[in-house]
């Protein structure tokens, strides 16, 4: 006789001459998992989340504490914009060869050295900043630290290998990181203003660097989830800036890094002026929080048509 089709995720089993049927989503009874629990239903997906979210938190942390950080020991905005611009302008120039390494020899392999020698230039800044070093050991400084590793690209990176043909799992994915971007800069902002406010202005930079290290080591140690190397390609591969839809796509990036980057100075600088500096963080916050609650939504949306056509 036809066996019955379960309507939920179900495991089927031999008994004697019977076959059964155990549930394995009873708690839900006939509503399929809604697409975050089957995204983290994957396995090894939890344990490189933690560690990535762990690493990914200072990326809202580190340019407000240095703002803040050397315009309240130089006593000049200009000064601390035109640092954190200059670390910017840095990684844009770092970021795409240390990704290429990471593609090359592995993410466990270069995310972690890499992330050391960004520290070191933190701690660097720190005591530069700290000790009345001169203003060109700052710039120094402050641009070591773009040999981060791209860790929401490196997170998106094992989706993509985990969910390889599952176009609805990876929109999903790509949702949630996206989120998770968001998250970062409402946490990051509202912390580093905390610290630097409540304790010392140092206090920011020095619990970013902390946080970044640990996260990455925790997330370099889940090699179960991590994509294969790629190795050296004999054939010239194309620059990015040739390739169908990127420069329109690169050239709209830009205007929001320039947006995003702006507005954190002039929001510190200006809660400042008020009177209350403390205040820029949950400002800052607030901001991401508005699209971390929207990654969360279009995330949970099944996605309709190519992405060339959703980007609009």
């Amino acid at each position: 006789m036809p066996q019955p089709t379960p309507k939920t995720p179900s495991l089927y089993t031999v008994v004697g001459d019977n076959l059964v049927i155990v549930d394995l989503n009873p708690r839900s009874g006939n509503r399929p998992p809604g697409p975050y629990r089957r995204l983290f239903a994957v396995p090894g997906a939890r344990a490189f989340t933690a560690g990535n979210l762990l690493a990914r938190i200072p990326m809202g942390m580190f340019s407000v504490s240095a703002v803040v950080m050397i315009a309240g020991t130089r006593d000049s905005y200009a000064l601390a914009g035109a640092v954190t611009a200059t670390g910017l302008a840095a990684t844009a120039v770092v970021a795409p060869w240390v990704a290429r390494l990471v593609d090359r020899y592995g993410q466990a392999r270069i995310a972690v050295p890499a992330t050391l020698l960004a520290a070191l230039g933190s701690l660097s800044l720190v005591l530069c900043v700290h000790h009345g070093a001169p203003a060109w050991t700052l710039f120094a400084s402050y641009a070591a630290t773009a040999t981060t590793p791209n860790l929401g690209g490196m997170s998106r990176a094992r989706w993509a290998h985990l969910l390889k043909g599952d176009d609805e799992g990876l929109h999903t994915a790509v949702s949630f990181e996206q989120a998770v971007d968001e998250l970062c800069f409402m946490l990051g902002p509202v912390l580093a203003a905390f610290l630097c406010g409540v304790f010392f202005p140092e206090a920011g930079t020095l619990t970013g660097v902390l946080l970044l290290v640990t996260g990455m080591l925790l997330f370099a140690t889940q090699r179960s989830t991590e994509p294969p190397v790629t190795g050296r390609t004999t054939a010239r591969a194309e620059t990015p800036l040739r390739a169908p839809g990127m420069p329109p796509l690169l050239a709209a990036c830009l205007a929001m890094g320039v947006m995003f980057g702006a507005m954190e100075v002039v929001t510190i600088a200006y809660a400042d002026a008020q009177g209350h500096p403390a205040a820029a963080g949950p400002v800052l916050g607030l901001q991401a929080a508005g699209s971390f609650v929207a990654g969360l939504l279009y995330g949970a949306v099944r996605p309709a048509g190519p992405a060339a056509d959703r980007y609009p």
